[in-house]
Formats: structure tokens, sequence, C-alpha cells
């Protein structure tokens, strides 16, 4: 019986539990590939983390930064905060840096906490970051790459109409700057490299291509100025402020905005080009904020049949002038075209901003229009932006249409109604004439073209519209392609595109706009 035993305890030394494996081994390291793994050494010395706090609002319970959301739909500030990223932290660190402080006492007026990136444009700690990442914030914090000592910054200047600021800290030495590069050089399907600190995990690299330029996310008034590039380099909650880099390691953007259902990276991501950013920090660093000129215009989008009705073929088509402002002051009148600035042809409303944005404010430029198909000029002194669009005051809901058991049909796809005097007058229209729209037929021309319940259509091809039968009238001279151009005035509060909403009660602020298409071959 022993030696059973001991016969058995030998066998069971010698087998192996993996017969026949070979054990791995591990070769010398070697260089794998250089490009990227190059680029995030040069680069993630000049990246940084930014972490902000800000005393909590005592209205209304408002979301913390991280929750932000930007106005144009489903477009999320990057820095939105991500449940299941909370959850992780929260299990894991025992709580979260996306939102207020989960681990402080109830009801003791906990503070909001965000986190963000930002990259070093200059040696003497000058860092360029997205306004959203710093703004309202008691106190701004960064730390460099690879380490951990939180230094306080100071707000330099921002500005919100592009989402920039300018932050800076004192190290007590010179930091590693970024290569700034020119993002006009930039081509849809060149290598894009993000970094910066998405969930809080710094020094974080992806990679991706330009998947488009010039992108506008339809901001209104308020994002006028930023086209961003579209990347699908990741770009999560926390890039925001962080570089975009070229494959050289020169930065082309600065991350600002992701497309998400989730509020997490889904290929979509976007930054905003260099050339304006660094147009903005040099204002920002000069002056300590950026001023642009404007004259007090606004204008639709460029449609060819609008502008044929009256007789161009290119130009910005002036929709409405504001009363006591530059170009109201210069002779310039709703339903100008203007055709050219000092004598260069205007290409369309962009071309139009950008110039008149850049014109230092209390200079002269020479504004040709072209009026009834005759040119005419201009001189118009420009005027600061800023005092412009807050002299068009708060945009304001319209009233509600009559009965529509009233209304008539017509065959453009909706139903319209003649106003009384007396209505026109509880409405606050003060226009002469119109017909008010108050239903607009699924997949119609009306519906085609921009029309909404409520409008009230005043002119169709420049002709008066006083009722119903005048809209049928105009309709039966025209032919299918011939250009329509309609004169409408809507509430402002459901005006397209003009920035600030907000109701105070009274009577609604009616604004004055075009729209146009091309006439249906079937009506």
């Amino acid at each position: 019986m022993i030696g059973t035993l001991v016969n058995t305890g030998v066998k069971a030394a010698k087998e192996q539990p993996a017969p026949g494996a070979t054990p791995m081994v591990i070769p010398n390291p070697v260089q794998l590939s250089t490009a990227f793994s190059q680029l995030a050494k040069q680069l993630e010395p000049s990246v940084v983390n930014i972490s902000t706090t800000y005393a909590p609002k005592e209205a209304a319970v408002q979301a913390p930064r991280g929750n932000r959301r930007r106005p144009a739909p489903a477009i999320p500030n990057d820095d939105g905060e991500d449940d299941s990223m909370n959850d992780f932290f929260n299990r894991f660190f025992g709580g979260s840096p996306f939102s207020e402080n989960p681990q402080g006492p109830q009801g003791q007026g906990r503070r909001g906490q965000a986190l963000g990136s930002g990259v070093i444009v200059d040696a003497n700690g000058y860092i360029l970051t997205n306004n959203h990442v710093v703004e309202k914030a008691d106190r701004i914090q960064v730390t460099l790459s690879g380490g951990t000592t939180k230094y306080d910054a100071k707000l330099i200047g921002a500005d919100s109409d592009t989402d920039l600021a300018v932050i800076k800290i004192d190290a007590h030495r010179p930091l590693t700057a970024a290569k700034i590069g020119n993002s006009d050089s930039v081509q849809v399907g060149d290598w894009a490299v993000a970094i910066g600190s998405p969930f809080g995990l710094e020094a974080t690299v992806t990679a991706g291509i330009i998947s488009a330029k010039e992108r506008d996310l339809h901001g209104g008034t308020d994002h006028q100025f930023q086209k961003f590039l579209q990347t699908d380099a990741a770009i999560n909650p926390g890039n925001s402020g962080g570089p975009l880099l070229a494959i050289n390691g020169d930065v082309i953007g600065i991350n600002t905005a992701i497309v998400s259902g989730s509020g997490g990276y889904q290929g979509v991501g976007f930054a905003l080009p260099i050339n304006t950013a660094a147009k903005v920090y040099n204002q920002i660093i000069k002056e300590g904020k950026v001023s642009r000129g404007a004259i007090g215009v606004t204008f639709q989008e460029k449609k060819p049949e609008l502008l044929a009705i009256y007789g161009a073929k290119d130009g910005v088509f002036v929709g409405d002038v504001t009363e006591g402002m530059p170009a109201a002051r210069a002779g310039i009148k709703a339903e100008d075209v203007i055709i050219a600035i000092n004598d260069k042809p205007v290409k369309d409303g962009q071309d139009l901003v950008n110039r008149i944005s850049d014109t230092p404010i209390g200079s002269q430029v020479k504004i040709t229009v072209l009026r009834d198909k005759k040119k005419q000029d201009f001189m118009v002194k420009v005027g600061d932006r800023q005092e412009i669009i807050s002299s068009r005051g708060i945009e304001r809901p319209g009233a509600a249409p009559e009965s529509k058991a009233e209304a008539t049909p017509s065959k453009w796809g909706m139903t319209l109604q003649q106003l009384s005097q007396a209505k026109k007058d509880s409405m606050g229209l003060k226009e002469k004439g119109g017909v008010q729209v108050v239903e607009v037929s699924p997949g119609g021309f009306a519906e085609d073209i921009g029309l909404a319940e409520n409008d009230v259509i005043v002119a169709i091809n420049r002709q008066p519209v006083e009722n119903a039968e005048d809209v049928k009238r105009i309709q039966s001279t025209l032919k299918a392609g011939d250009p329509v151009a309609f004169r409408v005035m809507r509430a402002a509060g459901g005006f397209p595109q003009q920035g600030r909403r907000g109701q105070t009660g009274g009577t609604p602020e009616w604004r004055s706009f075009f729209l146009a298409g091309t006439m249906p071959s079937t009506q």
C-alpha cells in the first residue's frame, strides 16, 4: 500500500497541465510604427487638463456644466455627462469627475465641477481652450501632462461667438508650446489626430481622418463664425478645448463638439479651424476681448429664385434692416441685393459677414446694392456687432390664427385666412394687407420652401397680397419652373436662426423675411 502511494505521487509530479504547449517568449522591443507615436510624444507636453468649479444656481434647478448642450439639435457639448462613465467612477474611484460632488454632504450648497482640455500656444503659459469649458467658473485649474500639480489659471478673455477662451498659468518655467498649422491647407481625407482628456483620462490620443470642411451646424447668429472641420477621430466628453492635429504635428483645430445620441463618441466630431482660433487669440491677448464689425442687416440663404425676382444672379438679399443702425442710416433698405463691398463682388452671406466683421469699427465702407435692378452706392460706417445684436431686443412668439372655418385652401399646399384690421391690431402686426397661413400640408410646395403656420404673406413676386384671391391670381400667371418669392411676416419667436428667444408678454415682435422656390410642375 505504501509503494502504491509513492508511485502515484511521483507520476503526478511529472505530468504537465497542458501537454505539448510551448512557453511564450517576449522578443526584444522594436519600433513598430513611428508616425503616430512620434506625434504623440511631441505634442503630449503641450496638451493640458483643465478642471473648473463653480457655484450652483440659486434659481431653478440647472444641469451642471457637464450636461450643457449646444443650441443645434443633437449637437451636445463634448464635455457632456455620461451616465455609464459616472457609474464606473462611482464604483471604482468613489466619485465621478463629471458631476456635482457626489460625495459631498446633501443640502450644503454643493459646487459644480467640469473637466476639459486645452493646448499651450505660448511658452509663457498662455493656453487656448473652449469658452464653454471655463465660462462662469469661479476657479480654473490646469494640470500639465505627466504631472499632478494643479496650477490656478487666469482668464485672459473669451469669445462666445466662436466658443474660444484664452487662459494663463504661471508654472515658473518655460512650457512646451504646440506648433500652429494652417487649416486652409487641410483636405478631406487627411489624417487627423486628437489629444485631450476624455472622461478625465489625460493624454488620450485618437486618430482618424478629416471627414468634411466648412461644416455649418446651423446654430443661428450666436454661432455665425463657427465653420467646423469634421473628423471621425474619437472625441468624447472632456476633449473640449484640446487640439486636432495634422499628421506632421501641426495644430489645425480646437476640438469643440460632437454629434451623439448617447453623449459619447459616435464617429462625428467637430473642431474649429486653427486659422479662426488664431485670429480670435490674437485679438484677446491684445485687447482682452474680440470686437467685430456689423452694419445691421439680416439676410436670407442664397437662393437663385429669390435673386432672379430682383434682377440679380449673385449677391446677398437683404431681408431686414435694423432701424437706427449703420445700414439704415446710410439708406440701405429691405429687398436690396448687396452685390459689392468697396467694389469687390460679394459671393454670399458668409462672405459679407466675414468681410464686414473684419473691418475696424468706425471705419467706412462702400456698399453697392441692386435696387429695382439698378446699382446704387452707399457709404456705411461700420458699427459694433454686439451693440447691434443687443438693439434687436427679445424675440417673442406670435399670436394664434383665427378660426380655420373661414380659411381658403391654396393649390400651393397651404390654407390661407383673411386678416381683419381688428385681428391685426390685436396681433401687433402693422403691415398693410396680408393673408395668414393657418395650415401647411405635408409634402406640399409651401412646406418645401419653409412656410409655416401663423406666417403672414404680404407679397408674392413683389406684388402686394391683400387676400386669398390675390394669391390665386398671382399663381395663375406662373408656369412650371418660374421662380417664386414670398415676402413673409413672422412673429419673432418663430423666426428661423435668430439667436436669443424669450417671452416678456405684450404684443409680439414681427420680422420680415423672404422665402423662394421654383414653381412646381403640378399644383
